[in-house]
């Protein structure tokens, strides 16, 4: 349980997170501790979206339910995901519906699962942060965290607390940057003209940095970016309003191991 006012938080880092850019889990743990938070991080795997985006709904039950354990002794759980965090907090009850053991641990669960900047914003009351970013952004809206989280305003609120960074709107923001993880896998054609159709946008803003709050939808417009020889510089928004941008952007250079 939280400790002397300090709620208890179980960072639910995420697969690509892990894998590909640690360094957006160390942001989300320092905006979480800036915010008074005691973070821990519990052994994890991946919270079973793509099996349930398949239709495994066997595999994802099961993977749901490592989940549950893992996380239950926890005030709150926060994942840098819309993504993740979204089929934590709505598909989870739906997986354990009936279930007399596990539905109500799943169903705690989903009421204490947050987004990052959403959890930081909506549940701390966080109104601003002390980082500082030279240039201009423009910033992409992820399917899963605007409509079935109701992200929108809440990153725009603390992007305009850091200094020195300017946010240039990207039109069509909330259109779907065409990777919906196994999607762009399924129907790559598609998946390429949408995002083809999503870095064009991305030009005509001449922002410098492109910033977004799902892994992979960042990696999706980082690759084509760079496929196209953009010098667009692609980046979570955690690790800019944690001040800790010294990693190269998404797609260039060496990640984190």
């Amino acid at each position: 349980m939280s400790v002397e006012g300090q709620p208890r938080v179980g960072l639910f880092v995420t697969c690509l997170v892990d894998l590909i850019r640690p360094s957006i889990g160390f942001a989300a743990a320092k905006l979480l501790e800036d915010a008074g938070c005691r973070v821990e991080v519990p052994a994890q795997t991946c919270c079973g979206q793509p099996a349930f985006n398949a239709g495994d709904r066997d595999t994802a039950r099961a993977i749901a339910a490592q989940t549950i354990a893992a996380f239950e002794p926890y005030d709150y759980v926060v994942a840098p995901s819309g993504s993740c965090a979204g089929q934590i907090s709505k598909h989870y009850p739906e997986l354990f519906a009936g279930d007399p053991n596990l539905a109500p641990k799943a169903n705690a669960l989903a009421a204490k699962t947050y987004e990052l900047i959403s959890f930081l914003t909506d549940v701390l009351g966080v109104e601003s942060v002390k980082a500082h970013f030279d240039g201009t952004v423009t910033y992409h809206d992820s399917c899963s965290g605007l409509r079935e989280l109701g992200i929108k305003a809440q990153p725009r609120k603390l992007l305009g607390s850091v200094a020195g960074l300017s946010l240039v709107e990207l039109q069509e923001s909330e259109v779907c940057c065409g990777f919906g993880g196994t999607f762009s896998v399924k129907y790559g054609e598609i998946s390429d003209k949408i995002v083809s159709e999503k870095t064009a946008r991305i030009g005509k803003t001449h922002a410098a940095t492109l910033l977004a709050g799902d892994l992979g939808c960042l990696m999706n417009m980082a690759g084509k970016l760079k496929r196209q020889g953009s010098a667009v510089q692609v980046r979570h928004v955690a690790e800019v309003l944690a001040g800790m941008t010294d990693e190269a952007p998404i797609g260039e250079g060496k990640q984190s191991a």
